[in-house]
């Protein structure tokens, strides 16, 4: 059954394989805005930029910040290939954006479910929505793929 997301994520899934031509961990990320529309997006940028902040989900909460003209992204909703680290999860947070929605789960580095749950964590004062496993397999196969070609 296709999800709400799926168009999303295969946008999310062209920055992924976009940050992989240059040399960058395949993942990719965008931001829908209350009412579907999608207003920015990015891929992994640290082997590009050299910047060890340049996460997909980073790069694309300040590119919708930019463009909203403001830092609440309040009502977006975030879509990205992989389960985020623990920074991208808090930035999630910070942002406070509605939804995070994620394709593959991350168990060694996953802050959303696998190895933390700081999105959701009662103490913080924004807990946004989340989905997972969109497109799981997709995004599991576009690592998978560059790690082996890496070996």
């Amino acid at each position: 059954m296709a999800s709400r997301w799926d168009a999303a994520m295969a946008q999310a899934l062209d920055r992924a394989r976009a940050a992989a031509d240059h040399g960058d961990i395949p993942v990719g990320a965008v931001v829908l805005d209350a009412g579907g529309e999608l207003i920015a997006e990015a891929g992994n940028e640290r082997e590009l930029t050299g910047d060890p902040t340049a996460h997909a989900e980073v790069l694309a909460l300040r590119r919708a910040a930019a463009r909203l003209g403001e830092w609440r992204l309040s009502g977006c909703t975030l879509v990205v290939t992989l389960e985020p680290c623990t920074m991208c999860a808090g930035a999630s947070v910070l942002s406070r954006v509605a939804r995070l929605v994620f394709g593959a789960y991350d168990p060694k580095a996953g802050a959303v479910a696998s190895l933390f749950d700081v999105v959701r964590d009662p103490r913080l004062n924004h807990r946004p929505e989340v989905i997972g496993g969109v497109r799981a397999q997709e995004s599991d196969a576009l690592l998978t793929a560059f790690f082996a070609g890496r070996r």
